[in-house]
């Protein structure tokens, strides 16, 4: 009861968190991991439970999406899935051990660019804004390398796509937002085919986590206009920072 518990509030808390500021398998993952799961299923578990909170999300945000402005969505869309695909397969050929030794320094980078990411875009953007505009030799071979890292971990992938786009020339937050859960939604569908048809899904924890992920996502979205992100980007980093140090200290 206690582990169903503990699943429940952190994919509630993953699917608020994923529909206003990203990083909401900061929470799904070390929960699965600390209630007995394998490292590598309860990454392919973590990615099942999430994803209809990302869909529940991106139906929230149903009235605010944009285009790219000189990139058709296709393309792009395209691009995010095969990418997705191939991390969510070098993830299952991946071996338990070498993955669980990855996984510290794959929580440290997703922490230092969730943290870092609003601060760091707009310094770079200035710097880059003239050589990388948005176009799709730019956009399209990122949104590739984006998904190959969203189907292998996933960790802050939001904020690494809106980083990515503010430095093609995109600032208005409030447009990237719902493009980034859309897209996101995208590159994690494939990656869920993956991991269902491998079998690597735990259903238990999964599904217990799967109905609070879409309670969380919706109530995101639809709340997310009125938070202010900048509180919940604090609590989020904090908490992040307390995770990966544990897994350091796990791995040792």
């Amino acid at each position: 009861m206690g582990s169903d518990l503990l699943l429940i509030a952190a994919a509630l808390a993953a699917g608020l968190i994923n529909a206003i500021a990203g990083g909401g398998s900061f929470f799904t993952f070390p929960a699965l991991i600390f209630a007995g799961v394998p490292s590598i299923v309860a990454n392919a578990s973590s990615t099942v439970a999430l994803f209809p909170g990302i869909l529940a999300s991106a139906w929230g945000y149903r009235d605010d999406f944009q285009s790219f402005d000189g990139v058709s969505l296709v393309p792009v869309f395209l691009v995010s899935t095969l990418g997705g695909a191939a991390g969510a397969l070098l993830l299952l050929y991946t071996p338990e051990k070498t993955f669980d030794a990855i996984v510290p320094w794959l929580l440290l980078v997703a922490t230092l660019v969730f943290a870092l990411g609003p601060w760091l875009s707009p310094r770079l953007q200035k710097i880059t804004y003239r050589s990388f505009r948005m176009r799709p030799a730019t956009l399209l071979p990122a949104q590739f390398l984006i998904g190959i890292y969203a189907g292998y971990f996933g960790g802050a992938v939001g904020l690494i796509m809106l980083a990515t786009w503010s430095l093609l020339g995109l600032t208005d937050v409030k447009a990237m937002n719902p493009k980034r859960i859309v897209i996101g939604g995208a590159m994690n569908a494939v990656a869920v085919v993956c991991f269902i048809v491998a079998g690597k899904v735990w259903w238990h924890p999964t599904l217990i986590m799967l109905a609070a992920s879409i309670l969380g996502g919706y109530s995101g979205a639809r709340l997310g206009r009125k938070m202010n992100h900048g509180h919940i980007r604090v609590v989020v980093t904090v908490i992040s920072v307390v995770i990966t140090i544990a897994f350091f200290r796990r791995s040792l």
